[in-house]
């Protein structure tokens, strides 16, 4: 039996009230500064009242930064990146947990050691990598020589500089979402792969009708997880992109942040931060009962 102290629930209720205060009150001064004027902004005290121009600040910042074509940019980068780490790991999961091969726990755990390698730390070979995707391969015909067994020079050039490719490829292989899956599967019970072999059901069969249908709830809660991931990423689509009408939304707002020698646009950078933290929200908010779901039966 659980005894229930009414000064211990006030407390905690009085905790939860303060932390749900400090994390909204950003948000609130953002809707505010978003809903003034510049001259407005800049008055000493700064207005703790939203004001009238929210929607006309809109409209400038959604026209300013071209967030139509940003806004389209990355969700396309979005949903790839989450669409890939999701395939790849449930591939790369099924085959560490359910086949039995030499260095099957030395490649699970050299993909377990990749989280110590962010793209942050291996921005520059990826960055080489994508630049011309063919180098390997013009790296093995050099040591080959094979361009002398021709008579001709041979030159691979696979650029995917300012493309949907170049932008999504190098992201979508994860070791957390590997990881989890694994730990998944090995939760599966093994009757159930001893009656599909029985019913003469295929590796692959048996992936796509029973383990598939088992992870849906943490194929959502992952895909929320990874798509937020993939909607905030801002290194990669900063160094990638040279074109503006490849550039992702977070690029678009961070275009929009004043510099020293411009408008003190602030309540348009604000207001265009508010546009770009909705669609991660909307997403949270309409799949918030798979969360949980996917966490919680992750944990069992």
């Amino acid at each position: 039996m659980v005894e229930r102290a009414r000064t211990l629930d006030i407390a905690c209720h009085a905790l939860l009230i303060l932390g749900g205060l400090l994390v909204c009150l950003p948000i609130y001064f953002a809707f505010v500064v978003g809903s003034h004027t510049v001259s407005d902004v800049l008055t000493i005290p700064p207005p703790w009242l939203p004001g009238r121009h929210f929607f006309d600040n809109t409209v400038t910042a959604w026209q300013k930064g071209n967030l139509g074509r940003l806004f389209l940019n990355s969700l396309i980068v979005a949903v790839g990146i989450t669409v890939g780490k999701i395939a790849v790991s449930l591939l790369s999961a099924f085959a560490i947990a359910y086949f039995r091969f030499p260095w099957r726990m030395t490649a699970f755990w050299l993909i377990f050691a990749s989280l110590m390698l962010p793209v942050e730390v291996r921005i520059l070979p990826t960055y080489e990598a994508v630049a011309n995707v063919a180098l390997p391969l013009q790296w093995l015909l050099d040591a080959l020589d094979v361009g002398r067994w021709f008579g001709v020079e041979i030159t691979l050039d696979w650029n995917m500089m300012n493309s949907y490719g170049g932008l999504i490829l190098p992201l979508i292989a994860s070791a957390t979402a590997t990881f989890l899956f694994r730990q998944f599967f090995l939760t599966v019970p093994d009757e159930l792969c001893e009656a599909a072999r029985i019913d003469g059901a295929s590796p692959m069969r048996f992936f796509w009708s029973v383990l598939l249908p088992l992870s849906r709830a943490n194929m959502v809660a992952l895909g929320i997880i990874l798509f937020l991931y993939g909607w905030n990423q801002y290194l990669w689509p900063l160094l990638f992109t040279t074109d503006k009408s490849m550039a992702t939304a977070v690029i678009g707002l961070k275009n929009l942040i004043p510099q020293s020698d411009s408008e003190p646009a602030w309540n348009i950078a604000m207001n265009a931060a508010l546009l770009v933290m909705l669609p991660p929200v909307i997403v949270v908010m309409a799949l918030q009962r798979w969360l949980v779901k996917g966490l919680v039966d992750s944990g069992k």
